[in-house]
């Protein structure tokens, strides 16, 4: 709870019991990736009278804070998770949704290489890969 705290008087927000409470959903151990509709279900099993419209507002305050990441994946709905400084890349299971986060150094050396080949720096990047368990592939 303290650290909680913490993280939202370090970025300038109030503490509030709906800020803490969504910030503890987003620190549960095993969960990276939630929609405003995840977190809202999970208020509600603990039985939270927190409203979907502050759902949002909340999480729409952590991604301006720096605590979010919104992720915008496509044909998907937006999905946030805690923006921890280490960036990693996302694979999307089209049938199931699942997001599957990973780490390639050889792809990030790839594309510095490739961007520099046209006379470019990269600033930042996304990439997604949208992919199919291999005994379901067409």
């Amino acid at each position: 709870m303290e650290q909680e705290t913490q993280e939202l008087r370090r970025v300038g927000l109030k503490v509030t019991h709906p800020r803490m409470r969504i910030l503890q959903i987003f620190e549960e151990d095993g969960i990276h990736h939630l929609t405003a509709e995840d977190v809202y279900k999970k208020l509600l099993a603990y039985q939270e009278d927190i409203g979907l419209a502050t759902v949002y507002r909340v999480l729409t305050q952590f991604e301006a804070a720096g605590i979010l990441v919104k992720h915008n994946f496509e044909g998907g709905q937006a999905v946030y998770e805690l923006d921890r400084g280490q960036h990693h890349d996302h694979m999307i299971d089209v049938d199931s949704g699942k997001v599957i986060e990973f780490v390639s150094e050889e792809i990030e050396k790839l594309q510095h290489q490739i961007a520099a080949s046209h006379g470019y720096v990269i600033e930042d990047h996304s990439l997604v890969l949208y992919v199919r368990p291999k005994s379901r592939s067409k």
